[in-house]
């Protein structure tokens, strides 16, 4: 029967032996007989390997305990952050060893980005190849190629963009102007007129008319003409209007006495130009079914009346670029200079 060292350890401190855990069984049992000069009772080899073995495993548990409370991770708490910092180690072990070898393999080649013609429809591309590349031609040879470009299957229009040396945020160069193209717009245009009187050529005109239609959100019409006096009646709807753009406007020539003549330059063809926040002009000059020589004469008047209107603080290159298009079309590059 294994000799239990407690019950030893306990029975030499009642007979006042100075002995302490740290002493073997041996020890122990060798002190009690010594003090009560009693035969030693021979300790069986195997129980004493028993309770050396023990001993050991008690002093490592010991050390284990005495590490941690001196790492300061006594506590639960201490022993869960050391597991989770264990538990962090040996993923980042892994994630590493899984880089390591996705290194190891053959990178696939990256296969280049298309150009963006390249992603155009192939309609586009092969109008697109009408234009030659780098090329500047003048206007008349531009409108004439525009024509021949136009890939949709309806009568698509012709864009006129010029792109001005101004800073639109200066009052003298936010230019503003309104002309009348030669050969029209090719685009019917419904005018409305703000005013008691009949107007002939007007397609609505009345100003209780009118008023209905507005309170109702309803645009019928492309074109708003107004008499000086009758513009303090708008005043309500400018929220309505003016985001459209159908907001009468001296500069366009919609607010004038002459009721008559606006009517007229309106459905003739007079349009409106302004220069967005960028400083370039965007205007349809006609229809492709104009043909070459008539977009040729909307086009000269355009670029006529932009040149007519250089502000004066304007001291550098005034018409930087011109860029003749069609809806859905490719661009050609014009020479701002002639």
């Amino acid at each position: 029967m294994a000799v239990k060292k407690a019950d030893l350890l306990k029975e030499a401190q009642e007979m006042g032996l100075k002995v302490t855990s740290k002493d073997t069984v041996a020890q122990i049992t060798a002190a009690i007989a010594a003090m009560s000069q009693t035969p030693v009772e021979p300790v069986e080899a195997g129980n004493l390997e028993v309770a050396e073995e023990g001993e050991k495993i008690q002093a490592e548990e010991a050390d284990a305990e005495t590490k941690l409370a001196k790492a300061g991770k006594r506590s639960a708490k201490g022993l869960e952050e050391a597991e989770a910092k264990a538990e962090k180690i040996e993923s980042q072990k892994h994630r590493d060893e899984a880089e390591a070898a996705a290194a190891d393999k053959p990178k696939q080649p990256v296969k280049p980005a298309r150009s963006l013609l390249e992603r155009r429809s192939k309609g586009y591309r092969k109008s697109a190849e009408l234009i030659e590349k780098d090329k500047v031609y003048s206007l008349k040879e531009a409108v004439e190629l525009a024509t021949k470009t136009s890939g949709v299957k309806f009568d698509a229009s012709v864009e006129l963009h010029v792109n001005l040396g101004v800073d639109p945020r200066q009052a003298d160069q936010n230019i503003r102007t309104n002309l009348t193209l030669p050969q029209g717009t090719g685009k019917t245009v419904r005018v409305a007129v703000f005013a008691e009187e009949n107007i002939e050529g007007a397609d609505v005109s009345g100003i209780e008319t009118i008023k209905k239609l507005l309170e109702k959100g309803t645009i019928d019409f492309d074109i708003l003409v107004s008499t000086p006096a009758n513009m303090a009646q708008l005043g309500k709807y400018a929220r309505l209007l003016g985001p459209r753009g159908l907001m009468p406007n001296p500069k366009s020539g919609t607010v004038t006495t002459d009721l008559q003549r606006a009517v007229a330059e309106a459905k003739a063809g007079r349009v409106e130009f302004r220069v967005d926040t960028t400083g370039i002009v965007h205007l349809a000059i006609g229809k492709v079914s104009f043909g070459g020589k008539r977009l040729l004469e909307n086009a000269n008047a355009v670029m006529t009346s932009i040149k007519n209107a250089k502000p004066a603080s304007v001291k550098g290159v005034y018409i930087k670029a011109v860029h003749v298009t069609t809806t859905m079309g490719p661009s050609v590059t014009v020479n701002p200079n002639e």
